[in-house]
């Protein structure tokens, strides 16, 4: 156990003369009383609760379960807010403002009195800024996520967020009607939680789990499930007893559990979103890891959560069939069962007792659900540095496709266009969106899976080879092709793809492939002119400076690496 005296927050509360007075005067202000400032570990509880963030509205509550855990184990809690992103609300993408909430994360933990730090995660992009944050200071970190919601119901169907995509299709097809629209949207969202399906939400929460960073079974726990109550009680003793054995995320996230989040990524069908947030961790604490590693790591691992978007069940299904215990237990084989995880024990000793309750749902390893899984990286002309599809959401006939560009210059040229009966489109074509990357829209929008043309629709054609400097949701699908790199903006070879100009996209190859030869693309690329969006101040302008491409995972240059837990300037 670690000694009073040498607890980080000792460099506050044990202080003499007019800086310990000051620390412990207007920390008293609140009703704490002396002994509780007298050697015990000091224990932040990083909250991204907000009304505007639904997704983690019911975090006010389970912040009172983790301070209980925190104050048996001997601990003394103090929650403090960061900026909070809410995934369906934010305009014009929360991925815009990711780096914004590390900074705010990493600064609140390395300027407080924080010996150990308790991460609230939920939303889409809270869970890699949180985490992305507290690696930067490197003191014991633990996360919480808060879960997925209920299933949703509409007319005695299972519903959630991957048939936001269906029915807008069925309404611009005529097939829905706005009010029948609006029946489905009051029964999509039936709890607290994030979205239902294995969108990036759940994957962030598998991630975490799988690289070691919370307690066994945290990641698919529903939102209002008593479980997660009991999770949160837990993993507030489980921090104290980190800080007592300074255990830090540096003595976890190893070479070996990134390879592990990859195996375990490709398994459960992640979002393609895994691959920026995975990258931009590895790059905070300094393990080198890269794209190729994605398509490395997931080959040969099948997909064994029969899951939406890639497959037919819910989150809710997949805590009972055993949760990611029970999918990390299939994979122990090829997992690196010697990882340390935050409570101290290995990945073995943590998953090789558990089981699967529902073959169904969690399949085993040589009889998967789909042989095709995990993240595909792609190369070519038409992307020097990278791009990615998620393989086991495309269609296969169209993993080996050769068609004409229809190009779309901006996301408002897209929605100006797109339903225009006569745009010149059939089904064999490849829809191109350019300029919505990181720096061209900014922030890399999940627009990658374009709506196609209603005239195309009305044929029954369901799925086109779409290609983008963008992301796509989690819970989307279709055979589309993210992450181009480097982007349109920055005079990659997207921006200079015309109407008409053959391309081939062959995943078994690994190949994205623009059919223009290179003294006429060398033409086209002389007449380049950056996109000037006019932001002259700000955040946006910070961000448009400094962001890395998506295949170094979009961090600011300025914040790769690790600052540590030390401030140079100490006293008033």
């Amino acid at each position: 156990m670690k000694k009073p005296s040498s607890l980080r927050s000792a460099g506050w509360f044990s202080r003499t003369g007019k800086d310990g007075f000051i620390y412990r005067a207007w920390f008293k202000k609140q009703g704490i009383p002396h002994d509780e400032l007298a050697g015990k570990p000091i224990i932040g509880i990083c909250n991204t609760w907000s009304e505007l963030t639904p997704c983690n509205s019911h975090f006010r509550e389970l912040a009172e379960f983790v301070k209980r855990g925190i104050l048996e184990q001997g601990g003394f809690p103090v929650e403090f807010p960061v900026m909070s992103l809410g995934e369906t609300i934010i305009k014009p993408t929360a991925m815009l403002y990711r780096n914004q909430v590390s900074m705010d994360v990493e600064e609140s933990i390395r300027a407080n009195p924080l010996d150990g730090v308790v991460l609230l995660c939920g939303c889409d992009k809270t869970t890699p800024a949180l985490v992305m944050g507290a690696c930067s200071v490197d003191i014991p970190t633990i996360v919480l996520s808060g879960g997925a919601m209920l299933t949703g119901k509409h007319r005695g169907a299972s519903i959630s967020t991957s048939d936001i995509w269906r029915f807008s299709e069925a309404n611009r097809m005529g097939k829905m009607s706005d009010n029948e629209m609006m029946l489905a949207e009051s029964g999509m969202c039936r709890s607290d939680g994030h979205c239902a399906v294995m969108g990036t939400a759940s994957t962030m929460a598998c991630m975490a789990e799988s690289l070691g960073l919370t307690l066994p079974g945290n990641a698919a726990i529903p939102a209002p499930d008593s479980a997660r109550k009991v999770m949160a009680q837990l993993t507030g003793r489980e921090i104290v007893r980190m800080v007592e054995a300074n255990r830090k995320p540096s003595d976890i996230l190893t070479r070996a559990a990134f390879e592990n989040a990859i195996m375990v990524n490709a398994a459960v069908g992640g979002s393609t979103n895994f691959v920026i947030h995975l990258l931009a961790i590895a790059g905070r604490v300094g393990v080198p890891l890269n794209l190729q590693d994605m398509d490395t790591f997931s080959a040969g691992i099948p997909l064994i959560a029969n899951l939406q978007p890639s497959g037919k069940y819910f989150m809710e299904d997949l805590y009972y069939a055993g949760g990611l215990p029970a999918v990390m237990r299939a994979l122990l084989p090829r997992l690196h069962g010697d990882c340390i995880t935050v409570n101290g024990k290995t990945v073995h000793d943590n998953y090789a007792a558990s089981e699967c309750y529902n073959p169904d749902v969690i399949s085993a390893i040589d009889e998967p659900f789909n042989d095709m899984s995990g993240v595909v990286v792609l190369k070519g002309n038409l992307c020097e540095n990278g791009a990615v599809i998620k393989p086991s959401a495309a269609s296969p006939h169209l993993l080996e496709h050769t068609g004409k560009a229809v190009v779309f210059e901006t996301i408002d040229d897209y929605k100006a266009r797109i339903d225009d009966p006569d745009l010149e489109v059939d089904e064999h074509s490849v829809l191109v969106l350019k300029n919505v990357g990181l720096k061209g829209y900014p922030g890399m929008p999940e627009v990658g899976n374009m709506g196609l043309p209603p005239k195309l629709l009305e044929k029954g054609v369901t799925d086109m080879v779409r290609i983008s400097d963008g992301r796509m949701s989690g819970t989307g699908f279709g055979t589309v092709v993210l992450h181009i790199s480097p982007e349109a903006a920055m005079g990659g070879a997207l921006a200079f793809v015309q109407n008409g100009d053959l391309i081939t996209l062959n995943v078994k190859q690994r190949l994205l492939h623009l059919h223009v030869d290179e003294q006429e693309l060398m033409r086209r690329k002389s007449t380049f002119v950056p996109i000037d969006l006019g932001y002259t101040r700000g955040y946006t302008k910070l961000f448009i400076e400094h962001v890395l491409q998506p295949d170094e995972g979009a961090d600011f240059d300025f914040l790769k690496g690790c600052s540590g837990a030390d401030i140079q300037r100490d006293s008033h």
